[in-house]
């Protein structure tokens, strides 16, 4: 039977609950609007799996304690920040099904709010002594950005390599999930060495999660954004890289040609779509995700048994089965 989220917190219930209400009190501010809009983020939240990364890893390397919720918090804090960014940068009207914070009081305020939440989860850690979490999360949201960039700049071009994909998504998906791993790990006090291969088995993680993410854009089970709406932005996924790769240089130009030109034809969507799963795209990256993921549960291997093991693996497991 397939691990659900409910059954995965089942050890870290209560962690949850307590961080959901901790988490809320770190965004409060006595400007009302901002309250107001911080409560509309907090409303519209996730699957809140990030958080669950950071109890769960902190369970199996030791006791999850004030410092753990406050790495949680600050993850959290510091990638609503980034999403809100986001939002602006791609001029996006919706989140999660939702009206988008830019949308409904405009890139202005959007920006600001995201300002104020990375500054609070910069003064969350400052306040507590929390340096070496600080460390480990300010370094995941100088990575993201990076990817962000790197992936804009290769999209002008339709250049990327695969070696280079890889690159963009470790920066851009892997590092936060990685951040969130080793934040878990060096809250209960781990070493080096058990910090540094959390960190290694989220960055896993995070590749076989971003890879899952992609094959969803050419209509792999049902999901939360439209079909080819990576091809409509110009990005250059896995499936389509490896499709590219097995073509001949007049397919190769033709297919480059209707992405740079036609993305915001249908028609020209679909065809490229129907390319890539006749070139083999979706499988090659199915059995890339699946390296990634074996290679995250070796990691985790190393640990001892626990119910916080367990739904860590199951964790892993419901990222790359999940269907949106």
């Amino acid at each position: 039977m397939k691990p659900d989220l409910k059954q995965i917190q089942k050890p870290i219930e209560t962690e949850m609950l307590v961080f959901e209400q901790k988490f809320r009190d770190f965004m409060k501010s006595r400007v009302k609007l901002l309250n107001h809009i911080t409560n509309y983020i907090v409303k519209r939240k996730g699957k809140q799996m990030r958080p669950m990364f950071v109890f769960l890893t902190a369970g199996v390397c030791g006791e999850v304690n004030d410092s753990t919720h406050r790495g949680a918090a600050l993850i959290e804090l510091l990638h609503t920040a980034t999403l809100v960014h986001d939002d602006v940068v791609d001029d996006a009207n919706y989140r999660r099904g939702f009206f988008s914070v830019n949308a409904l009081w405009k890139n202005k305020i959007a920006v600001l709010v995201g300002d104020y939440l990375l500054s609070r989860g910069l003064l969350l850690s400052v306040d507590n002594g929390d340096f070496n979490l600080l460390q480990i999360v300010s370094n995941a949201v100088k990575e993201m950005s990076e990817g962000e960039l790197l992936q804009i700049a290769k999209a002008r071009k339709l250049d990327i390599t695969e070696e280079v994909y890889y690159t963009i998504i470790r920066q851009k998906t892997a590092s936060l999930i990685a951040s969130c791993c080793a934040v878990g790990a060096a809250s209960v006090g781990s070493d080096l060495e058990a910090v540094s291969r959390m960190r290694e088995f989220g960055e896993k993680v995070g590749m076989a999660f971003q890879i899952k993410d992609d094959l969803f854009d050419f209509g792999e089970d049902e999901i939360g954004k439209p079909v080819g709406i990576d091809i409509k932005e110009k990005k250059m996924t896995l499936p389509l890289i490896f499709a590219l790769t097995q073509s001949g240089w007049m397919e190769k130009k033709r297919i480059i040609h209707l992405i740079r030109n036609r993305s915001e034809d249908k028609k020209a969507v679909n065809e490229v779509i129907q390319y890539v799963k006749q070139s083999g795209g979706l499988e090659y990256a199915k059995e890339k995700m699946n390296g990634f993921y074996q290679q995250a549960l070796g990691i985790l291997d190393d640990f001892p048994e626990s119910e916080y093991k367990t739904s860590l693996r199951d964790l892993v497991s419901y990222t790359i089965e999940r269907k949106k």
